[in-house]
Parts: structure tokens; sequence; C-alpha cells
């Protein structure tokens, strides 16, 4: 493969190199700010052979080319001079400027997520695999071994806000320690375990006027969200006021002074108040609408990948299995994902295109496993019915899953990984939902054809 013309024929295809405002890349896909995308020659761009797809979502025109292929290209094209070379997080943040607040907000909400799912995903999958394990009596659920990985299932869910902390210091550009430290102040152990409260809150904090119950926020995401906002705020101001010498000193110690204080006090019980609303409302509309709701949470949630907005989700799941006990809106995104797969693979045995179909097959394998970037925008959105016919298998597969309410205990696992996390009485019901969902989206491709040309 001749990289260098790849590069080149991109570039042309983008709108020169006067049209890209900076270019990075992550593992799979070129990753292009540019100054006018009406400038870009999408169709020229896709036919470039090694391009598997091409869209623009969060101000960012993302070209997939797949891994090993990425970096060689990218390499070529910032060697070419002229294009401005930067990091990922620098792209999305150049990126960002030209957001609207809805999409800000949730591009935010993402980008301080995303790095904590691999921490989240895999005590899910352990608290999941020892949730079966214990009903199906694989092992003693009583032995110290049992135990032990208890603990270690639940320790990213009990110090989540210190990991969401840590995060989202990042995107806010204060100090992460701080963050952290501050997180850690909302699960101190001399705080009520936020799991535990059901028998009644033991105890109160009383400060001149203020009185704040003793209670921690162990699995929360809202109070350490808004929280680290604010002390990023508090940060900034009081560094400009401090003298340089005793910037080291003071600094640091008002800022979790101050912090903490309103954490406590003010952001926490707001924060506990709003995140609850949020899950109970989510449950009301799951419960009260019914299949009706997964029809269309599950025939909706492909296009709102699109926008990229969906990564948002991940804050209210987890707020959800806190407070309601299980995410209730995993099983829907996962019937959408698998539905992708479905049209994809129908793709695969209806078209005649050698190209299409080395595409399609393992795009479509993928969803299985929970990644449909590939299927969506390299072959479904691109020929447009199969995207509808796997909206189709979705909304069919979210109504069943939503109608037998099946739930997961963790987040960010779909797919057939996500059996690892669902709940043992939820199982049957989860494998039945996936294969309506294939199924559906696979007869529905077929039956509407598509026009390999569009």
């Amino acid at each position: 493969m001749d990289y260098k013309k790849m590069a080149q024929e991109i570039i042309i295809g983008i709108g020169g190199r006067e049209n890209i405002s900076s270019a990075a890349h992550c593992a799979t896909r070129l990753r292009l700010v540019l100054n006018d995308e009406t400038n870009v020659n999408k169709e020229s761009i896709e036919k470039i052979e090694g391009v598997k797809g091409a869209f623009s979502t969060a101000g960012q025109y993302q070209i997939i080319l797949g891994q090993g292929i990425v970096n060689k290209v990218y390499a070529e094209m910032t060697g070419m001079g002229e294009i401005k070379a930067s990091s990922k997080s620098e792209a999305t943040k150049e990126a960002m400027k030209n957001l609207n607040v809805v999409q800000k907000i949730a591009r935010t909400l993402s980008n301080i997520f995303v790095p904590v799912i691999p921490a989240i995903v895999a005590s899910g999958l352990l608290m999941g695999l020892l949730g079966m394990g214990a009903r199906f009596n694989w092992f003693d659920s009583s032995s110290d071994m049992f135990a032990l990985l208890d603990m270690f299932s639940n320790a990213a869910f009990v110090f989540l806000p210190v990991l969401i902390a840590f995060s989202a210091a990042r995107e806010f550009e204060c100090n992460p320690y701080l963050a952290a430290a501050l997180g850690g102040i909302l699960i101190h152990p001399a705080l009520q375990n936020a799991w535990t409260v059901g028998g009644g809150i033991t105890g109160f904090f009383q400060v001149g006027g203020f009185k704040v119950a003793k209670l921690g926020y162990q699995g929360t995401v809202l109070p350490i969200l808004i929280a680290v906002w604010v002390m990023s705020h508090v940060e900034k101001n009081i560094r400009k006021i401090v003298p340089n010498v005793l910037d080291i000193i003071l600094t640091p110690f008002l800022t979790i002074l101050i912090t903490g204080f309103v954490s406590l006090f003010i952001i926490g019980p707001a924060g506990r108040a709003l995140g609850t609303g949020i899950s109970f409302g989510l449950g009301s509309v799951l419960s009260g609408a019914g299949a009706v709701a997964g029809l269309i949470f599950g025939g909706a949630y492909s296009t709102i990948v699109i926008t990229g907005v969906h990564h948002s989700f991940h804050a209210f799941e987890a707020e959800m299995i806190k407070n309601i006990g299980g995410n209730y809106l995993l099983p829907i995104w996962s019937m959408a994902n698998v539905a992708q797969g479905g049209a994809a693979m129908a793709v695969f045995f209806k078209t005649k295109d050698k190209k299409l179909k080395s595409i399609a097959l393992p795009s479509g394998i993928s969803c299985f496993l929970g990644i449909t970037e590939a299927a969506i925008f390299g072959v479904n959105l691109k020929l447009i019915k199969p995207f509808i016919g796997a909206a189709i298998g979705g909304a069919v597969g979210g109504a069943y899953v939503v109608m037998t309410k099946v739930f997961m205990t963790g987040v960010g696992v779909t797919g057939i990984p996500g059996t690892a996390i669902v709940s043992a009485n939820s199982m049957i019901n989860y494998i039945i939902g996936m294969a309506l969902a294939l199924g559906a989206s696979f007869v529905a491709t077929w039956v509407m054809g598509f026009k390999e040309n569009n």
C-alpha cells in the first residue's frame, strides 16, 4: 500500500492543505479539524484504496483507515509540511470551538468518562461473573476467594468519585491530585457508606447555621463532576491573588479548604438529588412507557452515536446502578449495536462488490462484540437503507429487553461480552433480544435492498 499516495489523495479530497487547521489520529482514524467542511469531497475520499469510511462529528472530520495504517498515513501527511500536527487531546479542544452549548456539554462528559471506562468495565465484568458463579453454584460464595474477588469487583465503583475527579481535572484544567483528594473527601471513611443508608442516617455535621448528613458519595458521578468544575475556578482565581512565593503552599490549601466545604454542604446534596432524580426519571419512563420506550430508544441510539453524544450516557448509567440497583439503558444500547451488525451482515451476503464484502464482514462481526464504528460509518450509513434496517432491528430488540425488564450491573460492555454483566435473571431474555435485533435488522436490510453507489 502506497501511504504517501493515500496521504496526497486525502489532502486533495479534504480541500487542500490550506483547509486543514490541525491533524491528529487515534488507533484507527485520522482526526482533522477543518477550516471549512463544505470544501470536502466525501465521495472521492471514500473511493481511496484503504479508506473504510469518513464522517464529521463533534467538530472533527474523521477518516477511518484502520490499525497500523492510520499512523503511517498521518506521518506522510504531516511530513509534507504546512499541516499542523497535534495530539488527540489538542485536536479535540480545537474541535470544541466549533460546537454549540449542548454539544460541548456532551463532549465534556464524554472526554471525562471515556478514560475511566476500562476500570469500570473490568469491575463490572468481574461482578457479573461472580454473580453468575454464585447463582449457578460454580464456586462457594462464602469462601475467602469469593470475598477477595468481590472486593476486586466493587473497588472501581466504591472509589468512582476519585477516578472521575482525576479525569475531570484534566478536562477542566486544574490540579488532578487536588481533585483526587477532593474525591477522597466525598468517600472518606468518616462518612456513612452511601450503600448502607437504608437503615437511616447515623449522624450530621453542624457548622455555624449549616447542617449536613454524614453521608458518603460512593458510586456517584454528578456530585464530583460539579465539585471539580467548581474547584477549577476556585484554584485559578486563588492563583491570581496569591504571591508567587506562597503559591505552592496557599493555593492548594485554600483550594481544598474552600471546595471541600462547598462540596459537602452544597454541591454534594444537590448533586445527589439531581442524580437520584435523573435515575428515577429514566426508570419511570422505561417502566411507564414500557416497550414503546425501548422501541424509541433502541431505534434512535445509532443516530445518537453519530453525534458522539452517546458517551455522555455513561454518567447517567452509573447513577442508575447506584440509585435503582441496575443499568436498564445499556441493554437497549446493546440491541442497537447488535442490529448494526445484522444489517452489515445482510450487506455482506447481498452485495457482489468485493471491497464492500471485505469491509462488511469484519465490521459486522465487531458489532456483536460491541464495536460499531466500522459498520456504521464504513457500511450502513454510506448505503443509507442498511442503517434504517439497523434502526428497525434496534427498535425491536430494545422493545423486547425493556418489556422483559433486562438490566445490567455495569457500564460500557455490549453485545456478546455484555452477557458477563447481565443480571442472572435476565440472561435468557438478553440473548433472545440480541437474536431479535440481529434477525430483524438482517431481514429489513435484505428486503429493502440498497444502492451500492450511494
